[in-house]
């Protein structure tokens, strides 16, 4: 599997994703700058937590209008896998390719710390080493990762099975203690209309070593690798 990494000035998780692709596929990502209207042929094209652009006007707006983001979404359109973490799952929001947005987190403070995520829907290459239902723990860090959409939206969302993630107590259930952000209906991440899209606000590339806290974030990457091998 070959990914693509898309650097943005202000991106600052690029290098913790790069090995978290290479230690599940063996191969080392291309890093590509966001200036460039050229996309290197890839399996997998991720867009890496951080503040692209200094976080102006919107998170991700000015980012979602890069040279690069055209080459993104046409390979998207044509069924490309496209991860987007944290200002990654800004970004797609930003440029059309998941519905919703992000919106200043509820506390209107910056979230820095451990969550715990349910697993809505195993039935996709990123989240097949899960089990529905499962519970993982993984980082957040992001001042504005409150996911709103409008209740059609959400509906279409819940109806198609295009929720990826939700956060969660250590037992699994739902609440207001253990959303961190504020998200409508407690959602971390969710799909395109393919499945093929994924944007979540947690980082699971800084769960891949039990060392460091959780190694429950090894699973996506394992499956996306044996998906795209």
């Amino acid at each position: 599997m070959k990914a693509a990494i898309v650097l943005f000035p202000g991106s600052n998780r690029e290098n913790d994703m790069a090995a978290a692709l290479e230690a599940a596929s063996g191969t080392r990502p291309d890093i590509v700058w966001h200036g460039d209207s050229d996309l290197p042929k890839a399996d997998l094209i991720v867009l890496p937590g951080g503040f692209a652009h200094g976080d102006y006007l919107r998170c991700g707006a000015m980012a979602a209008h890069s040279p690069i983001m055209r080459a993104i979404v046409e390979r998207a359109q044509r069924g490309t896998p496209v991860l987007g973490v944290c200002n990654g799952f800004q970004v797609l929001t930003e440029a059309g390719l998941l519905p919703g947005a992000l919106m200043r987190n509820a506390s209107l403070k910056f979230v820095c710390r451990d969550v715990h995520l349910r697993v809505e829907n195993s039935q996709t290459l990123f989240t097949s080493r899960y089990e529905v239902g499962q519970v993982i723990r993984v980082p957040v860090a992001h001042g504005d990762g409150n996911y709103f959409a409008d209740e059609e939206t959400l509906n279409r969302l819940e109806g198609e099975g295009r929720i990826a993630f939700r956060y969660c107590s250590p037992a699994g259930e739902t609440g207001e203690a253990d959303n961190p952000n504020g998200s409508i209906r407690a959602i971390a991440g969710i799909y395109n209309e393919t499945k093929t899209v994924l944007g979540l606000m947690p980082h699971p590339e800084n769960a891949i070593d039990a060392a460091l806290g959780s190694a429950d974030g090894k699973a996506l990457f394992r499956g996306i690798a044996a998906a795209l091998a």
